[in-house]
C-alpha cells in the first residue's frame, strides 16, 4: 500500500500524464506497481498512450525517486490511501494526490452521509443570498456535509453559514491549500482550515491561474452525492459543475428564480433540462434522504473460518454499500485484477457478497 501511494504520487510528475490517463493505467495493469514495470511497448497498450507518451514515460521513469512523497510539500492523500473516498476515486479522472489542510476525517463523511455541492454566481442578489443560507443551515442540521469552492459570492455564503451551522464544510480550492484566493476569503480561508478541511490538487504555494477552476470543479462535482445551484448566470462556472455532477450520474437541484433577474437564467436552463427542482428546504431534505449511502457494516456475514487468505482480503474490502470494482482493485492493491475478480466469483457463489446485475459493484449480503 505505501509502494503504491508513492507511485500516484510518482506518475503524477511523469509529462503528459494527466489524471485520465494515471487511472486507466491502473486499470489496465492491476495496480500502478505492475505499471511501473511495464516496457514502452505494453505501455502502448494503455488507450490514449501514444508513441510519444509511452517513451516520455520509459525516459523520466528511472528519473523520478519514489521517496520522494514523503519529501512532498504539505499533507496529502492519494487513491491509495485508505482516507480517499471512493466516491471521488470513481470519476473518470479523480486526482491522483489531492493535498489537504484540516480534518481529514470530513473526507470520510462524504461517504457516510451524503455531502451536498452548493455552487453559484460570484455577485449573487439578496434573494440568492438569503435562499443560499437558509438552504445550506437546513441541510447542515439535518447532518449533510457541504462541499463548495470558497469563491466570492454564493460559495462564501454557503460555507460561512455551514460554519455558523456548526455543520462541515470542504473548500475545494484551485490554487494551493496556503494560497489565500480571493485574498478577502482570508478569515474564512483560516476558519475553515481550523474547523473544516482544504483540499487542492495543487501542491502548497500554488498561486491562482484561470484554468485551475473550471479544473476544480469536477472534484467538487465527484465528492459531492448531490449538487444544488442556488443563483447562476448562463455563462457561469457553476453550470459547468452541474454538467459534471450530471454527467457522473450524481443528483441536480436547483432554485427557481425570477425571468427578471438574469443571475437566474442559469438555474431557470436546467431546470427546463431535467434538474430537481427545490422548492421548500423540506422536500428537498425528504429527496436527499433518498439518495443510497455506504453504511456501516452491521449485519455482515460472518466468513468461514478456513476462508484462505485472497478470498478473506477481498471480503473485508467490501460494505454494505454497492462499491465498484475500480474501488475494490485500489484498496486490494497487493492482489492482481484478474485475482480480484476470481475471489469475487468465489465469493458471491458462497453466498458471502452479491453483484449488481449489469454493473460491475459489489456488496456485502445476498440478495
Amino acid at each position: 500500500m505505501l509502494r503504491e501511494r508513492a507511485l500516484w504520487f510518482a506518475w503524477s510528475q511523469i509529462p503528459g500524464m494527466g489524471p485520465i490517463l494515471q487511472k486507466r493505467m491502473a486499470q489496465h495493469f492491476g495496480s500502478l506497481d505492475a505499471a511501473w514495470a511495464a516496457s514502452p511497448d505494453q505501455l502502448l497498450s494503455v488507450e490514449g498512450i501514444g508513441l510519444k507518451v509511452a517513451w516520455a514515460i520509459a525516459e523520466h521513469r528511472p528519473k523520478i525517486d519514489l521517496a520522494a512523497v514523503d519529501r512532498a510539500p504539505g499533507k496529502l492523500v492519494t487513491p491509495a490511501d485508505l482516507a480517499y473516498p471512493d466516491l471521488l476515486y470513481e470519476i473518470p479522472d479523480p486526482p491522483p494526490v489531492l493535498y489537504y489542510d484540516g480534518n481529514l476525517d470530513l473526507l470520510a463523511a462524504c461517504q457516510q452521509r451524503p455531502a451536498v455541492g452548493i455552487v453559484g454566481t460570484r455577485s449573487p442578489s439578496e434573494y440568492g443570498k438569503r435562499w443560499t443560507r437558509r438552504l445550506t443551515k437546513t441541510l447542515c442540521q439535518a447532518g449533510f456535509p457541504i462541499v463548495s469552492g470558497l469563491a466570492d459570492g454564493i460559495d462564501r455564503v454557503a460555507h460561512e453559514s455551514c460554519l455558523e451551522a456548526n455543520g462541515q464544510t470542504i473548500a475545494v480550492l484551485g490554487t494551493g491549500v496556503d494560497v489565500f484566493y480571493p485574498y478577502r476569503n482570508r478569515d474564512l480561508h483560516r476558519e475553515i482550515s481550523r474547523l473544516g478541511l482544504l483540499v487542492s490538487e495543487h501542491p502548497p504555494g500554488t498561486q491562482p491561474e484561470k484554468v485551475h477552476f473550471p479544473r476544480r470543479n469536477r472534484i467538487i462535482a465527484g465528492l459531492s452525492r448531490a449538487t444544488l445551484v442556488t443563483e447562476a448566470p448562463r455563462k457561469s462556472g457553476a453550470l459547468i459543475t452541474t454538467k459534471l455532477a450530471n454527467d457522473y450520474g450524481r443528483d441536480v437541484f436547483a432554485l427557481p428564480g425570477s425571468l427578471d433577474n438574469p443571475r437566474c437564467y442559469g438555474c431557470l436552463d436546467i431546470l427546463s433540462q431535467g434538474a430537481q427542482m427545490i422548492l421548500r428546504e423540506d422536500t428537498l431534505i425528504e429527496a436527499l434522504g433518498a439518495i443510497p449511502v455506504e453504511s456501516p457494516v452491521l449485519n455482515a456475514p460472518t466468513p468461514p473460518p478456513d476462508l484462505p487468505p485472497p478470498l478473506l482480503t477481498v471480503l473485508q474490502a467490501m460494505t454494505i454499500e454497492a462499491r465498484s470494482l475500480d474501488a475494490i482493485v485500489q484498496q486490494v492493491s497487493d492482489l492482481s485484477t484478474g485475482d480480484i475478480l476470481s475471489a469475487l466469483t468465489q465469493l458471491e457463489l458462497m453466498g458471502l457478497i452479491n453483484s449488481i446485475p449489469g454493473t460491475q459493484h459489489y456488496q456485502l449480503g445476498s440478495e
